[in-house]
């Protein structure tokens, strides 16, 4: 009997949850820790979200076995949603699949149209299930950048001309988490140009779509002409819809991508319980006004991020979209690498954030914060980073106080 699995071999520690689980004894211990780590949204649904979710509970036939793929009104919903949204016709039996959130989705298409020693481009850094989703199912990663540049380009071009075997599939996330870059409709009709010359499906993960700052709409790859010819595309009520426990998620886009991951998933589960399909219909046939204030209370949090954290003298770059920001460690201490500043940060600043070497080696000498706690509590962070900047010799400006 082996003392190892294949899969788990490949599978490293999870970078993240070592920070994760500092912060747990933390807590258990009765310290307050500002949790700026993991993006969980600590806003609730709308209110007639949640009533849809009671009612439909309520009924004695709601409790059984669901559909896989999603009920047909979720379904529709979706569709409807990415025609009012981006212009975008889609079929809701053929073009549309109900996931258990965007990560769900995503491994469970990676294990539909993967085989064993297939390459995969992926960006680095990225999203874990955008590379371990894929390395879990057999195949092997090359990394891509995620600036959307002439380099990122050059290099797709590099890995066709000298990956064996050549790649298959390539996964982009814009806006990116961790890194909260976002792309135009310009750079989605040069990939799909491209995906089409080589051959090549695009699998885009477009979770963040509602959270822009800059007053441009995030676009959709399949607002591209031909799109649906090479690509599927993942979204979520996560962050939208404040959903995020809900696990709530679709992805939509080519038929042939469609089936054979409904295919997959009709093996591996009965879809989500019935009444929080319905609630999802509720959030995206009802009033859409939650959009629009998480927006703005995520952008004022972003600000509040910015303006604080400079004063304490850490410079973090203001982010364009997303509910994160990427933020390279503050130069004087970047020889800690980030996941010893981030556990010096929990220790000693009783703040929580991401170390950047948990999405790639690439994400080393960054660290992503999350803001998900209210304004008062980023101020109050700001201040307790402050202190422990000036406790490492770091020096602060020296006009006003951070907060």
């Amino acid at each position: 009997m082996t003392e190892d699995f294949y899969r788990i071999r490949r599978l490293p520690p999870y970078v993240i949850a070592e920070v994760n689980a500092m912060r747990a004894a933390a807590r258990a211990a009765g310290e307050d820790i500002i949790d700026l780590g993991m993006g969980n949204p600590d806003l609730p649904p709308p209110a007639h979200v949640i009533a849809k979710l009671c009612e439909v509970a309520q009924k004695p036939d709601a409790h059984g076995y669901s559909q896989s793929k999603g009920i047909p009104g979720l379904r529709r919903a979706q569709a409807n949603y990415y025609a009012r949204r981006f212009g975008v016709d889609l079929d809701p039996e053929t073009e549309v699949v109900v996931t258990m959130g965007s990560k769900e989705g995503l491994a469970s298409l990676a294990t539909a149209i993967t085989a064993p020693g297939d390459v995969i481009l992926a960006p680095n850094p990225s999203y874990p299930i955008h590379t371990f989703g894929f390395i879990i199912a057999g195949a092997t990663i090359r990394a891509v950048p995620t600036t959307p540049d002439e380099a990122y380009f050059d290099s797709l071009e590099r890995a066709m001309s000298f990956t064996v075997p050549r790649p298959s599939i390539l996964v982009v996330n814009y806006p990116s988490n961790p890194t909260a870059e976002t792309v135009d409709l310009a750079f989605y009709e040069r990939l799909v140009a491209w995906a089409r010359e080589n051959k090549v499906w695009i699998l885009s993960d477009l979770a963040y779509s509602e959270l822009y700052y800059d007053g441009q709409p995030t676009p959709s790859i399949l607002q591209v002409k031909g799109a649906k010819d090479v690509a599927i595309e993942f979204t979520s009520l996560s962050k939208t819809y404040s959903m995020a426990g809900w696990r709530m998620g679709f992805a939509v886009g080519n038929k042939r991508l469609i089936a054979a991951m409904t295919r997959v998933k009709s093996y591996l589960d009965y879809g989500a319980f019935t009444p929080i399909q319905a609630a999802a219909c509720a959030a995206l046939n009802g009033p859409q006004d939650i959009v629009e204030r998480n927006r703005e209370l995520y952008h004022k949090r972003r600000d509040v991020l910015v303006e604080s954290f400079g004063r304490a003298g850490w410079d973090i770059p203001s982010p364009r979209a997303s509910m994160f920001a990427w933020a390279p460690l503050p130069p004087a201490l970047n020889h800690l690498g980030s996941l010893e500043f981030s556990k010096q940060l929990l220790s000693h600043a009783k703040v929580a954030v991401a170390p950047g070497v948990g999405y790639g080696e690439n994400g080393e000498g960054y660290v992503r914060i999350a803001m998900v706690e209210n304004e008062q509590r980023i101020r109050q962070a700001a201040r307790n980073v402050k202190k422990y900047l000036a406790s490492m010799g770091v020096n602060t400006p020296a006009k006003g106080a951070a907060g």
